[in-house]
């Protein structure tokens, strides 16, 4: 059997980065960049947009060499007429494009009916990327019964990270799953030779409470008062005017610098630029930004929480209880104070290249697609 034939490849999701949300589902993009290295991949997306007069519109154009077909549909309060609209926005959108072999799916919410309803018409088979952290934890019976529907009709289910694999379980929703994680742009994000004057912790999120960016501003000013020698740059596509609050109420304006959102090209600069990465987040599924940030040789700071014990280790970084802020203090201090035997940032980087690189991931998925299209 041929490795590298190359098939034509759909992919949908239910998040994908559209000119109403610029960041939602852009790992769900890159797994897209990933896979075009070895098939033909075409992007379908539909999203309900309430500001629209026309029923539908179309925006049709090539993203990083990909042809990305996104329809809007115009939105209303009612749930159904919206899900019958976005269904309608998928079948306009599946007549202008090539005929796939395989479509790829993305987070089983109720988008992913139109995966199922192409392979019982068309017989195309499927399979889908799992990446919501809410399959970690016991979900509601309507949102199970509609995921066990899809993945049934699903040639396989791939979850990003082996807890969430757990979670599939726990859930009932799949017995056996692929574990494939998320993609990380290794050329994009890498070592930088300047030399760092001084010592700068790094946040960058959507801001949204479970990422607790205000406990983060709360810990570094405590810490500021007993070691005042290091920079908080904390910001990200988000609610920067609440930060602002935050940095004011714990008076941390003197080490403190807040920013709003950020190309992917000015993530990877802040990260080569900082000296630790800091996420206390209370639930992640994988934690890109930690993949992201060793890719760039920065150790990490991160809650033992969902898949981040799968990727953050000793030599790595500092893992610390969720919600424990005294714990944060610490590891923030041994980073500070380098009392953490930490591997090279060469090495840093070599893992996440050998495990989460473009080609690493692109392989992966192939072995996959060979199998069901075999």
């Amino acid at each position: 059997m041929n490795i590298h034939k190359r098939h034509k490849i759909l992919l949908i999701s239910s998040w994908f980065p559209n000119k109403l949300e610029p960041t939602n589902g852009n790992f769900v993009q890159r797994h897209a960049e990933a896979v075009s290295l070895l098939h033909d991949v075409e992007v379908l997306h539909a999203i309900g947009d309430f500001n629209q007069k026309e029923k539908f519109v179309f925006d049709d154009e090539m993203i990083n060499g990909i042809r990305t077909l996104i329809v809007y549909y115009k939105n209303s309060k009612n749930p159904l007429q919206n899900f019958l609209r976005r269904m309608k926005a998928y079948q306009l959108g599946f007549k202008k494009m090539q005929k796939p072999d395989l479509v790829h799916g993305n987070v089983l919410h109720n988008n992913m009916l139109f995966a199922v309803s192409l392979k019982r018409k068309y017989g195309i088979p499927f399979v889908i990327s799992e990446h919501w952290s809410g399959f970690l934890s016991k979900q509601n019976r309507k949102t199970i019964a509609l995921a066990k529907i899809i993945a049934k009709n699903a040639e396989l289910v791939i979850p990003v990270s082996k807890e969430l694999k757990k979670g599939l379980q726990l859930n009932g929703i799949v017995k056996e799953a692929n574990v494939i994680g998320n993609v990380i742009d290794t050329d994009l994000f890498s070592i930088s030779q300047e030399a760092k004057d001084q010592f700068i912790f790094l946040h960058i999120s959507n801001l949204i409470p479970l990422k607790n960016s205000e406990k983060i501003i709360k810990v570094a000013s405590k810490l500021y008062e007993k070691y005042p020698n290091f920079e908080l740059q904390i910001g990200g596509d988000g609610d920067v005017e609440k930060l602002k609050n935050w940095v004011k109420k714990y008076e941390a304006e003197v080490f403190t610098k807040t920013f709003g959102l950020l190309s992917h090209k000015e993530v990877a600069e802040k990260m080569q630029q900082s000296s630790c990465f800091v996420l206390f987040s209370d639930i992640e599924t994988q934690g890109i930004v930690l993949l992201e940030s060793l890719s760039t040789g920065i150790p990490v700071i991160a809650t033992n929480v969902g898949g981040v014990p799968e990727i953050v280790d000793k030599k790595r970084g500092i893992l610390v209880e969720n919600n424990n802020e005294n714990a944060l203090f610490e590891a923030m201090k041994s980073m500070l104070e380098k009392n953490v035997a930490l591997e090279s940032s060469e090495n840093l980087r070599k893992y996440v290249v050998e495990n989460f690189s473009k080609s690493v991931i692109a392989e992966k998925f192939s072995e996959i697609y060979n199998q069901v299209l075999s």
